[in-house]
Formats: structure tokens, C-alpha cells, sequence
């Protein structure tokens, strides 16, 4: 029995191994570095506090308005201390009008209130915080730290799977795939540029188009 079910693993570890060999994922992110435009919650990664908020905020709410947000609080509150000063009442007036502004200022407040000095530097317990998820915990990992990770968003999501690379139905299913097939060295730079260029084309049928033209579909 432990024979034949080494022999079924060792089928099936072939078997992916020849599926990843299938894929070449260079011409992808090449087409997507040159076609490439600034993302605006980008200029909020120099730190993880600026990270970790515009991130956050930027929960169902388009990035304009996340960018302009994060702006009034991060000039009132540029580190932790200082938001931990701010009421609950300031802190939702400074964000207004980010999605759910109200839920986001209780998690704001709950966060400066536990981490007063420090944001973590690891997955588990940056998914301790209130708010934060795993693609939030993914990004601030990435973008703050340098700690490679695979945040996948819609943007994400959807082309994943309109370039064939994943089958799949929801983000985290997205992410679990990936994480599987897709080098390390991409981790970094997925999110970046697949949500730029699904800023750029915004329906699947100029995705479809995009790609297309690319010659990557």
C-alpha cells in the first residue's frame, strides 16, 4: 500500500511539475512592466505604517479617493503615536468618504491602540489586526518589508484566470494556486503591475483585447 500511494505522489509531482514547465510567465510580466502606469496607493509603500493604513482604507473604495484620504490622515497622524492621539470621531472625519469610513476608524483606532510603536513583520500577526486580511497582510509584507508574498486582488484574480493559469473562482483560491505554480522572483511584482493593468482596462472585454494584441492569450 505505502508503495502504491509513493508511486500516485510521485505520478502526480511529475505531472505538476510538467504543467509549471508548460507556463512561460516572462512574456507576461514583460508586457505588463512596459505597458505600465503608477498605481496611486504606490507612493504610500516607503514605510509600513503608510502601508499598512492606505491599505486598509482602501478596502471597496477606489484608489483616488483612498489616495486623498490617506493624505489628510497621514498629515495629521504620520506614524502610530500620533494616530494613537486621535479620537475615534477625528480619525473618521479625516478618512471621510473611504468605504465603510465608520468600521474603518474603529479598526484604525483598535490598531494604534495595540501596536502603538511597531507594525509586525509577519503574516499571522499582521492578520491579528483588526481589519486587515490576508491580500492586506500579503502587501504589507511585500511592499514595507521586502518579504515576498502573492496579493491577489480582482485585478489579480481575473487575469490569473484569463491567461489560463488558474481555474478559479475566488481571490484566496487564486492566491493558493499561485503560490504553487508562480517563481518566486514574480511574488513582488504581481500585484503592482496586474492591478495596473486592470486599472487601464477595466472590463474582461478589453482585458481579452489587451492580451490579444499582446499575443499572451
Amino acid at each position: 500500500m505505502a508503495k502504491k500511494q509513493q508511486r500516485q505522489f510521485v505520478k502526480f509531482a511529475e505531472l505538476q511539475c510538467s504543467k509549471l514547465a508548460e507556463i512561460n510567465f516572462e512574456p507576461v510580466f514583460k508586457s505588463f512592466r512596459k505597458h505600465y502606469k503608477l498605481v496611486p496607493l504606490e507612493v504610500f509603500s516607503v514605510n509600513p505604517y503608510d502601508t499598512l493604513i492606505s491599505t486598509l482604507l482602501s478596502s471597496r473604495t477606489k484608489d483616488e479617493v483612498t489616495f486623498e484620504a490617506s493624505k489628510r490622515l497621514f498629515k495629521k497622524a504620520p506614524n502610530l503615536k500620533k494616530l494613537c492621539q486621535l479620537s475615534e470621531l477625528e480619525i473618521r472625519n479625516l478618512i471621510y468618504p473611504v468605504g465603510f469610513y465608520k468600521t474603518k476608524a474603529k479598526y484604525l483606532t483598535a490598531i494604534a491602540g495595540l501596536h502603538p510603536a511597531f507594525i509586525p513583520k509577519t503574516r499571522q500577526e499582521l492578520m491579528k489586526l483588526p481589519g486587515v486580511g490576508r491580500k492586506t497582510a500579503n502587501l504589507v509584507l511585500n511592499r514595507a518589508f521586502g518579504i515576498p508574498a502573492v496579493a491577489v486582488d480582482i485585478h489579480v484574480h481575473r487575469i490569473s484566470n484569463l491567461l489560463g493559469w488558474v481555474k478559479t473562482k475566488k481571490p484566496e483560491e487564486t492566491e493558493k494556486e499561485l503560490i504553487k505554480i508562480l517563481p518566486k522572483k514574480y511574488w513582488k511584482d504581481i500585484n503592482r503591475l496586474f492591478v495596473s493593468i486592470g486599472r487601464q482596462y477595466t472590463t474582461t472585454k478589453k482585458l481579452v483585447e489587451f492580451l490579444g494584441n499582446e499575443k499572451l492569450i
